[in-house]
């Protein structure tokens, strides 16, 4: 079988028409097959000239069975809702960013011509992106109990701060008084944790980081340890609710569940241009290139 390209996409509007209609036409020009996401071409078939015999996917065996690689058209929420798609398949990903920050979603809409001679000639660069695995004593993710970017336990609302006594392999190490609790894999360090304080790790590291959300003691600091462990927890709340979510998905539990993080068994397979790297996406998305000294 020759190489399949899934196209993947979620919100339609007049920008994301044109991106797919570019890549659809890029993909011809070159005869590589492709395929849709069902519920996307549903979206779109109505404004897309698009050939009668265009297939579609809709699930994780339409992947394993079809496709060679996934193309993702939005921003990294676009990616992480894929991944319930994508699983333990090795399936490569590459994104082509149409929202803002896009860390994940990281190949301009410029560049979709450069994306897919890439694919016919095999040079696309693969990075494989360890994931977090939730375990608990009731299931509250299904299937896909796993993230690519962090694991976080919040307060329920406008509730009072919540307690989560934390343990690194059944050893005490604290207890946040806080409003959550972010543990992010190395990709997931660019996310969330980020914007509470948490340090940028680089991609091969093989780690979490243990980020508190406001916490009320000021003296704590994100600590960032080993990927090899278990981390678990404990978590007081006078409302005896509180919020557990994996990246974008939520649910809302009771502090007698148990809660436990570690290591994916299995990791996503992302795809990047040739001449990229995660060190150029560092200085684009965090706009370090805007200080003329750094100009080489």
């Amino acid at each position: 079988m020759g190489v399949v390209v899934g196209i993947y996409g979620r919100v339609l509007n007049a920008e994301e028409l044109q991106i797919v209609s570019n890549l659809i036409l890029a993909l011809e020009q070159e005869a590589i097959e492709y395929q849709l996401y069902a519920p996307f071409y549903t979206q779109i078939k109505q404004h897309l000239n698009l050939k009668d015999s265009t297939k579609t996917f809709s699930n994780y065996e339409d992947v394993v069975s079809r496709l060679t690689i996934l193309i993702s058209i939005g921003g990294d929420g676009t990616i992480l809702s894929m991944l319930a798609l994508v699983r333990d398949s090795g399936v490569p990903i590459a994104g082509i960013n149409t929202g803002r920050l896009g860390f994940l979603s990281n190949i301009n809409r410029e560049s979709i011509s450069d994306v897919v001679a890439q694919i016919n000639a095999n040079e696309l660069k693969l990075e494989p992106k360890a994931l977090i695995y939730f375990e608990s004593d009731k299931s509250l993710f299904g299937d896909v109990n796993y993230g690519l970017n962090e694991f976080a336990i919040h307060k329920n609302d406008t509730s009072s701060m919540i307690v989560i006594h934390t343990y690194i392999d059944g050893d005490y190490l604290n207890s946040y008084w806080a409003d959550g609790l972010i543990i992010a894999t190395p990709t997931g360090s660019t996310a969330y944790s980020l914007s509470c304080g948490g340090p940028i790790i680089y991609p091969e590291t093989g780690c979490f980081v243990i980020t508190p959300v406001a916490p009320h003691n000021l003296n704590l600091r994100p600590i960032v340890v080993s990927d090899t462990c278990e981390i678990s927890f404990k978590v007081e709340s006078r409302s005896e609710q509180f919020l557990c979510t994996l990246d974008s998905r939520s649910r809302n539990i009771s502090s007698d569940i148990s809660l436990k993080v570690k290591k994916a068994n299995f990791k996503i397979n992302m795809l990047r241009l040739k001449e990229d790297d995660f060190k150029n996406t560092l200085r684009n998305k965090m706009m370090w290139g805007l200080d003329k000294r750094n100009r080489t």
